[in-house]
């Protein structure tokens, strides 16, 4: 009786400790990867204000990597969790000059469709 408490005792941590290992966090680096390729199809290199949290996202990423090549994969995955976020405040950085642009085309082609329409004598 004694003997199986004691090894019980024993035992738990050694248990505990296997299960407790993280994976390589693979989902993670995809959707980092993802969100940074987003962001540079929409044109985060060529807007300053993106092309900082891009370059944050790579740099995050390139250090997630060399984690998971040490096998520090829980440090992996808390930097790839910051990459996507990076990533994707760079998307949104880059929507909004391309929001930006349209709204001054849309301004733009009101005055002209109103000058049209004063001289065309549609408005009094």
């Amino acid at each position: 009786m004694h003997f199986s408490i004691l090894s019980t005792v024993m035992a738990t941590p050694l248990l505990l400790a296997c299960g407790a290992s993280i994976p390589p966090p693979t989902q993670p680096m995809a959707d980092a990867e993802s969100a940074q390729r987003s962001a540079r199809e929409l044109g985060a290199e060529q807007e300053p204000v993106a092309q900082l949290s891009l370059k944050l996202a790579d740099e995050q990423i390139a250090e997630a990597r060399k984690a998971m090549t040490a096998g520090d994969n829980e440090r992996a995955k808390s930097l790839l969790i910051r990459a996507k976020a990076d990533a994707e405040l760079a998307v949104a950085q880059a929507k909004e000059k391309g929001a930006r642009v349209e709204k001054q085309e849309a301004v733009e082609d009101s005055a002209a469709q109103k000058a049209t329409n004063v001289g065309q004598g549609a408005v009094k």
